[in-house]
């Protein structure tokens, strides 16, 4: 930190008053770019200089800005019983954006509800602006955004990710329960690729949807599409009550796949894929894959079982601060304060937050103990804590179905050998498939 403090643009480093120690350790900085020199009458800008703020460090927050939405979608997690449908007035609002401007946030992703439906969209743009608070992603379900909402980012430089939801081709009207919808977002993906504006969508993927998988995909990269992440339907809110066409089991959803991923190679990775809990691969590595859940190495005493949820918090759209997205919608997040009880530097370091992200695998292997006898347990670090809620399991200590499946029903030796033979120079985090026999 002292280190740090000298390089305010008005201080030679090499001046023999400064110590060894803090020269190396500004050389260091200055190599992976968190510093540069200063050119000869050049001064730092306000932004530039180094701000010690009274919360620890957090690199983004996810923020539902609004509960409002113009769907009522049959998988939405907000009709979960506990999940509040709420928006905040405009004066609230902003009163978050001080107080994230305040805790040195400077990333900010959206979602909702619908955040395009907010009247005061684009003065929430402008207070982000002049906080100098990127806005990086926004959740929509695309059937709001116009051309005019596009300019207005445009004109303040700012070209967010649109994160469109999207529910397979020909499935999607039928999810979203309004007729027309499909035809809405495809107008939406184009807009955003006409306009220069990248794109990714998430794809709840269920027994009604399943068969198109393939479609989908090759359908969301001729719109320009970057990044498809499906999610699973989980037996909840609306979803329960309504069963539809119905969620799939684990099993099912692992098969589905284990058959797509040669598919996906086969057509050339038309765009990098998230399939959440199984299977990662991004288009600028092509030679790479990635398997959810399964870590090559770690220290069970030293790592967290989450490492995201330390740098990140989630604001739900009554202004609670919760550690993760998944606990919204939960009786639990009334253990949380909002950010009108309590400042978000005491937010994000109240008691229950703390022990959320501060949870390691040893602690698990403690109260666990099946986790704590289980042969995997040295690659495992027992699957994500917050969706234990969506399984029916009130315990952040009980074991989680997926990862148990993943390797136990033998799914992880699958991904390895069937990237194997669709694309023999990928590799993944495997090392050695022994251990799994």
């Amino acid at each position: 930190m002292k280190a740090l403090e000298l390089c305010n643009g008005k201080i030679d480093v090499s001046m023999p008053f400064i110590s060894d120690n803090a020269r190396k350790l500004i050389i260091e900085a200055e190599k992976v770019g968190y510093v540069e020199q200063c050119r000869p009458g050049e001064s730092i800008k306000e932004e530039q200089k180094y701000k010690q703020y009274p919360n620890r460090y957090i690199h983004d927050i996810n923020w539902s800005i609004t509960g409002n939405c113009n769907y009522r979608c049959k998988h939405c997690f907000v009709s979960i019983p506990n999940a509040p449908i709420f928006e905040l007035p405009h004066e609230k609002v902003m009163n978050i954006i001080d107080q994230l401007d305040k805790a040195g946030v400077r990333i900010v992703l959206w979602t909702g509800g619908e955040p395009f439906i907010r009247k005061d969209f684009v003065d929430l743009i402008d207070a982000l602006c002049e906080r100098n608070i990127i806005l990086e992603y926004i959740n929509t379900n695309g059937s709001l955004i116009t051309e005019k909402h596009l300019n207005e980012l445009a004109k303040r430089n700012m070209r967010p990710y649109m994160r469109i939801s999207y529910d397979g081709l020909g499935c999607h009207d039928w999810l979203r329960g309004v007729t027309g919808s499909e035809e809405k977002i495809n107008r939406a993906f184009e807009l955003c690729r006409d306009m220069g504006f990248p794109t990714s969508a998430s794809m709840v993927i269920h027994k009604g949807n399943c068969h198109v998988l393939r479609e989908s995909v090759n359908h969301l990269a001729s719109l320009g599409v970057t990044l498809l992440k499906t999610l699973y339907a989980a037996n909840v809110g609306e979803w329960l009550k309504r069963n539809g066409q119905g969620s799939m089991s684990i099993e099912d959803m692992c098969q589905l796949y284990i058959d797509y991923i040669p598919k996906f190679y086969e057509d050339g990775m038309p765009l990098s894929v998230i399939f959440t809990s199984f299977f990662r691969a991004f288009t600028d590595t092509p030679d790479y894959y990635n398997i959810e859940y399964y870590t090559d190495k770690f220290n069970p005493n030293e790592s967290f079982l989450c490492g995201k949820i330390r740098s990140a918090s989630y604001i739900a759209n009554d202004g609670r601060v919760l550690p993760c997205t998944v606990v919204d919608g939960f009786k639990v997040r009334e253990n949380y304060p909002t950010l009108f009880e309590k400042s978000f530097a005491e937010c994000i370091s109240a008691p229950d937050f703390m022990k959320f992200i501060t949870m390691t695998p040893s602690d698990l292997h403690k109260a666990n103990e099946k986790c704590r006898n289980c042969r995997f347990n040295k690659h495992c670090k027992g699957g994500c804590r917050p969706s234990l809620l969506y399984l029916g399991k009130n315990d952040v200590n009980a074991s989680n179905d997926v990862s148990c499946t993943l390797f136990y029903g033998g799914w992880i030796k699958k991904i390895v050998e069937t990237v194997k033979k669709a694309r023999p120079s990928a590799e993944g985090p495997v090392k050695d498939l022994a251990f799994l026999e």
